[in-house]
C-alpha cells in the first residue's frame, strides 16, 4: 500500500514539475495572463489645438444672419426679447430686434461690473480683513475691508478657491499674546442699506444673496460648501462668532463697532486677487461677489461704498470709456434687483469692444479712425479678460447643464453670461459661427418663467453657431 502511495506521489510530482516545464510561471507571459507584454511606447509630445479665429474668415450679411434667426426668434416662449447680434471682427450689428428698449437684465448686469472692475481695479489687487486691538483692554476688533469670502473651515478650502482663512487671523491673534475675551465687529468699510430695492428677502433663505455687509464668511452660506445654501441675515456678527468661537472664547460676547483709529494691528489676511474673484462672479453668477467688487470700484472712483455709490461709480466708468448707457437704470451691482433695466445694445456693445480684433488684423475692416485705433486697441486689451470669465456652454458654471441635450452642437462653441430671475432670462456673449467668424450677442427675454424662456435662448446662440450666413 505504501509502495502504491509513493508512487502515485512521485506521479503527481512529476505531471506538476512538467506542468511547471510547460506553464513557465516565472515568466512575464504567465504574470501577465499569458500575453506578452510589449515595450511602452515611445513618448508623444502633444501639439496645441486651440488657435486665434482666422482674420480671412468670411463676414456674415445681415441678410443672412436674419433668415437664419427668422424661425427661432418667432418662438413664443421668448416672451417680451429683445437682442442683438455684432460682426466683432468689424464692429458693424448684424442683427437687431428692439435693441435699444431697457430690459429686466438679471445676472448679465454683472458684465457692467465687470467691465468697470477691469477698467479701474488692477488685477491682482486683494481685499484686507484685519483684526486691531479695542478700546477696552480685553477687546479685539474684527475690521471688515469688504471681502465675503473669508472662510472658517478646518482645512482652510471654503466656498471660494483662495478665500482668506480665519484660522490665520487666529493664529497671529494668539502670536501676539493680547489677552482676549470680547470681539467687536466693525462693518464701517461699507455704508447705507444691507439690501438692494428690488431685492426679496426670501432670497436670504434660498441662497441667492446675503445682507450686503463688510465681513462675511463664505459669502455669508450656512453650509460653507453648496452654492446656493441657505444665507445668514447677520453675516458680519456671525463672522465674529465664528472668530470668538476659533479663539475659545463666548460667541455672546461678540457686537458691532467701530475701531478706534490708530488701533494697533494684530492680524491681517487678505482675498484672492481680482482676477480670481472676476472669474468666480462671472461663472458662477456670484451675487454677493458682484456687490462687494461695486463697492472696490466704488471706493478708487471716489464714490461711497453703497448699492448706490457703487451703481454711480459702475456707470460713471464705463460713460467715460465710450459707452453709451442710454436706457440703463440700475439698483445694484448683481442683477438681482427685479427693477434694474439694461437695453440689449448696452450689453453687446461691451461685449463687442472686449472681443474685437487688435489693431494688426482688424485694419481696413472696420469704421474706427485711424487716430483713434490706439486708444480703442487699449480699451478692447483692458476689457478682453472678460471674454475668459464667462461660462463654456456644457461645460463650466451656470451653463454646465445647458446645451447637453438640446443645441448640443453649440455645446464648447458659445460662452456666455446667464441671467435668470422668475420672469426674466437673459444670454450674452459670443460664439464662433461655421466660418470662423466671431459673434458676440444679447439675448434678453422678459415675461416668461426660465423654465421656457431659457430653451428658446440657448437655441438662439446655437443657431449663431451653426450659421455660416455670409
Amino acid at each position: 500500500m505504501w509502495i502504491g502511495f509513493v508512487l502515485a506521489l512521485v506521479v503527481v510530482v512529476g505531471a506538476g514539475a512538467a506542468g511547471l516545464i510547460v506553464v513557465k510561471p516565472w515568466t512575464p507571459e504567465f504574470r501577465h495572463g499569458g500575453l506578452t507584454v510589449a515595450e511602452p511606447p515611445a513618448p508623444v509630445r502633444p501639439a496645441p489645438k486651440l488657435v486665434p479665429a482666422p482674420p480671412t474668415a468670411p463676414a456674415p450679411s445681415s441678410a443672412g444672419i436674419a433668415a437664419a434667426l427668422a424661425p427661432v426668434v418667432a418662438n413664443p416662449d421668448l416672451g417680451a426679447f429683445t437682442g442683438v447680434v455684432t460682426d466683432a471682427d468689424s464692429g458693424v450689428t448684424l442683427w437687431g430686434a428692439d435693441p435699444t428698449r431697457p430690459q429686466i437684465p438679471s445676472s448679465t448686469a454683472k458684465i457692467l461690473t465687470t467691465a468697470a472692475a477691469l477698467l479701474t481695479l488692477p488685477s491682482d489687487q486683494r481685499v484686507v480683513t484685519k483684526v486691531v486691538a479695542g478700546a477696552s483692554p480685553n477687546e479685539a476688533v474684527l475690521v471688515g475691508g469688504g471681502d465675503p469670502t473669508l472662510t472658517a473651515q478646518p482645512d482652510g478650502e471654503g466656498y471660494y478657491p483662495g478665500g482668506a482663512r480665519l484660522s490665520d487671523l487666529v493664529d497671529q491673534i494668539r502670536t501676539s499674546g493680547k489677552p482676549i475675551d470680547t470681539v467687536v465687529v466693525d462693518v464701517s468699510a461699507f455704508a447705507g442699506a444691507t439690501m438692494a430695492k428690488g431685492w426679496d428677502p426670501i432670497d436670504i433663505p434660498e441662497g441667492s444673496i446675503a445682507p450686503i455687509e463688510a465681513v462675511m464668511i463664505d459669502g455669508g452660506r450656512l453650509d460653507p460648501l453648496v452654492e446656493y445654501s441657505p444665507r445668514t441675515s447677520t453675516p458680519a456678527l456671525d463672522a465674529g462668532r465664528q472668530l470668538a468661537r476659533a479663539l475659545g472664547l463666548d460667541p455672546g460676547r461678540v457686537r458691532l463697532g467701530t475701531a478706534a483709529a490708530g488701533a494697533a494691528e494684530l492680524a491681517s489676511v487678505r482675498s484672492a486677487p481680482l482676477r480670481d474673484r472676476l472669474r468666480d462672479m462671472m461663472v458662477h453668477s456670484d451675487n454677493v461677489l458682484a456687490e462687494t467688487i461695486g463697492r472696490e470700484v466704488a471706493v478708487v472712483t471716489g464714490h461711497e461704498p453703497s448699492f448706490e455709490g457703487a451703481v454711480t461709480a459702475v456707470g460713471d466708468t464705463l460713460r467715460k470709456a465710450g459707452f453709451d448707457l442710454t436706457g440703463t437704470s440700475m439698483y445694484d451691482s448683481s442683477g438681482l434687483s427685479v427693477d434694474d433695466r439694461i437695453p440689449a445694445r448696452v450689453l453687446d456693445s461691451i461685449l463687442a469692444t472686449a472681443a474685437r480684433a487688435d489693431g494688426d488684423s482688424a485694419a481696413g475692416r472696420d469704421a474706427v479712425a485711424t487716430a483713434a485705433r490706439p486708444e480703442t486697441d487699449r480699451l478692447t486689451a483692458t476689457l478682453a479678460p472678460l471674454l475668459d470669465d464667462l461660462p463654456v456652454a456644457g461645460a463650466t458654471g451656470s451653463l454646465t447643464s445647458r446645451y447637453v441635450n438640446a443645441n448640443r452642437g453649440a455645446a464648447g462653441w458659445v460662452r456666455a453670461k446667464t441671467g435668470t430671475l422668475t420672469v426674466a432670462s437673459a444670454l450674452v456673449g459670443y460664439v464662433l459661427d461655421r466660418d470662423g467668424r466671431v459673434l458676440t450677442f444679447a439675448l434678453m427675454s422678459n415675461d416668461r418663467p426660465p423654465e421656457v424662456s431659457r430653451p428658446a435662448l440657448d437655441a438662439v446662440a446655437g443657431t449663431l453657431r451653426n450659421c455660416g450666413c455670409s
